[in-house]
C-alpha cells in the first residue's frame, strides 16, 4: 500500500502499533480467563493489564536476534510487566495470537468497507432517482439496441452493490473467528473456556475446530468477496469511461477548476478517476488467487500462508477502501448530459424501434421470418445509405400491406420502452 491510494482510518488498522495492541489485549484477556479458572493468580492478570506495554522499535530489535515476532513481543512486554509476565501465553501457541489478531483486523477493516458501500449505495440511489425518467440509449455489444433510462442504468448498479454488501456481511461473519486452542488445536494445555472468553471480549465467534491455525477457507472466501466487489467497481467505472468518450459524451467525470487533462493537449478532459478505479480493481482481484492457494496447508499447520497474508490483507482492504470512496465521489459529482442522450437516441433515425415493428407485423399475420426480412431490409438502408427508417418502412409496399403508415408511426414511441421503469425501481429500492 502506498499513500497515494490509502486512507488513514484503514491504514491505521494495519500499523505495527495497532497489531501489537491487539496482541497485548489477546494475551491479557487470556490471562483474565486463566485467573478465573485458577490457573494463574488474579493479581498476576491485574498486573499484566496495569503494567503491560510494548515498544515497536524494541520488538524489532529483539526479533533481529530471536527471528520470531511473537517471542520478541512477549520478551518486550515482560520488560514492562516484570516477574508476573511468566504467566503470559500460558498454553498458547503463536498462531493463537496471529490468527485471532488477523481476524480482529479484518473484521475492523470490513466495518470500514461496509460504511464505504453505504456511501456508494446512497450516491447511486440519489442519482438514479434524479435521472429515473431521463431516456438514453441502451447498448449491446457497444451498439445501439433499445431505449432505457439513465436512472435505470444506475439502478442496476445499486442492486449489484447491494448484493455485494450482503456478501461482505457474510464474509465478515465468516472471518470473525477466534482460535486459542494451543499446539495442534487440541486444548491440551489450555481450557476451551479461555478461547470462549477471549472471543467474547474481542467481538469474535469461537472457531469450532482449529488445527493450530484457523482454517484458510475462511480467508479465501473473504478475499474472493473483496475481488467480486472490486469487479463490480470496475464494471461501473468502465461504463462511465465509455459514456465519456467524445463520440458518446452522455456523462462525464467532474472536471474541477484548475484541473489539467494532459501535459501536451490543453483541451483534454479524461476519465482518469474511473480509469484509476479500474486499475485498483485489478489489484484487489489479484489477491484472490494467493488467498485460495493458502487453503492447502500441511497437516495441522505450516506458515506458507503467513507471508502472503502479511501483504494481501492490508493491501486488499486499503486498496478497496480507496477505490470505493473514489467511485462514490465519481457518482456523486457525475455530470450528465440529457441533450446528448437524446441526440444519440435519434442518431439512427428510429432503428431502435425495429423490434416493435417486427412484433407488430407478426401480430398482423406475417410470419416471423418474413417480418424479420422486411424490417431488416429497411434497417440496412439506414446503416448503409443513411436513410430515414420510418420513411423507408412507410414507403415499403410489403410492409404497408399489413400495417398502415399511421400505425407504423405510432410504433416509434419512446414511452413504450420506459413504461415499466416504476416497477423496476420498486423492485430495487422498495
Amino acid at each position: 500500500m502506498i499513500p497515494r491510494y490509502s486512507r488513514p482510518d484503514m491504514v491505521a488498522i494495519w500499523t505495527d502499533e495497532s497489531k501489537y495492541r491487539i496482541w497485548f489485549e489477546l494475551e491479557a484477556h487470556a490471562c483474565d480467563a486463566l485467573a478465573k479458572l485458577g490457573v494463574i493468580p488474579e493479581s498476576a492478570a491485574k498486573t499484566i493489564w496495569e503494567k503491560g506495554n510494548f515498544d515497536v522499535a524494541r520488538i524489532d530489535e529483539i526479533e533481529r536476534t530471536t527471528k520470531h515476532d511473537v517471542i520478541a513481543f512477549l520478551t518486550n512486554v515482560a520488560e514492562y510487566v516484570g516477574p508476573d509476565a511468566r504467566f503470559l501465553h500460558q498454553g498458547m501457541t503463536s498462531s493463537d495470537v496471529l490468527d485471532t489478531c488477523l481476524a480482529v483486523q479484518l473484521t475492523r477493516a470490513t466495518d470500514i468497507l461496509l460504511k464505504d458501500m453505504d456511501g456508494l449505495l446512497a450516491a447511486l440511489k440519489t442519482r438514479a432517482m434524479e435521472t429515473k425518467n431521463v431516456p438514453t440509449m441502451g447498448r449491446s455489444h457497444g451498439i445501439h439496441a433499445e431505449p432505457v433510462t439513465f436512472g435505470l442504468k444506475l439502478a442496476t448498479y445499486y442492486a449489484e452493490f447491494d448484493r455485494c454488501r450482503s456478501r461482505l456481511l457474510a464474509a465478515r461473519k465468516e472471518i470473525a473467528t477466534c482460535a486459542i486452542s494451543g499446539a495442534v488445536g487440541t486444548f491440551a494445555n489450555i481450557d476451551p473456556f479461555v478461547e470462549e472468553y477471549v472471543a467474547k471480549k474481542m467481538g469474535l465467534a469461537v472457531e469450532p475446530v482449529s488445527t493450530q491455525v484457523i482454517p484458510r477457507d475462511r480467508h479465501a472466501m473473504y478475499f474472493a468477496t473483496l475481488g467480486v466487489i472490486a469487479s463490480s467497481c470496475e464494471r461501473l467505472a468502465t461504463e462511465i469511461r465509455h459514456l465519456q468518450r467524445t463520440e458518446v459524451l452522455e456523462a462525464e467525470e467532474f472536471f474541477s477548476p484548475g484541473q489539467k487533462g494532459s501535459s501536451a493537449m490543453p483541451h483534454k478532459r479524461n476519465p482518469v478517476l474511473s480509469e484509476n478505479v479500474t486499475g485498483l480493481a485489478r489489484l484487489v482481484r489479484g489477491y484472490v488467487i494467493p488467498a485460495m492457494e493458502n487453503v492447502a496447508l500441511w497437516h495441522e499447520r505450516d506458515i506458507s500462508h503467513s507471508s502472503v497474508e502479511r501483504m494481501i490483507a492490508p493491501d486488499a482492504t486499503v486498496t478497496l477502501d480507496f477505490a470505493l470512496n473514489r467511485l462514490t465521489g465519481i457518482v456523486d459529482k457525475l455530470i450528465i448530459y440529457p441533450e446528448r442522450m437524446e441526440q444519440n437516441l435519434n442518431k439512427l433515425t428510429g432503428l431502435v424501434f425495429s423490434q416493435r415493428v417486427l412484433l407488430a407485423l407478426t401480430q398482423a399475420g406475417v410470419s416471423r421470418e418474413d417480418s424479420y426480412r422486411l424490417v431488416q431490409r429497411n434497417a440496412m438502408k439506414v446503416w448503409e445509405q443513411g436513410k430515414d427508417f420510418l420513411e423507408e418502412l412507410t414507403a415499403d409496399g410489403e410492409v404497408t400491406a399489413h400495417l398502415k403508415p399511421a400505425a407504423i408511426k405510432e410504433l416509434f414511441d419512446l414511452g413504450y420502452h420506459t413504461k415499466h421503469v416504476d416497477t423496476i425501481f420498486k423492485r430495487v429500492f422498495g
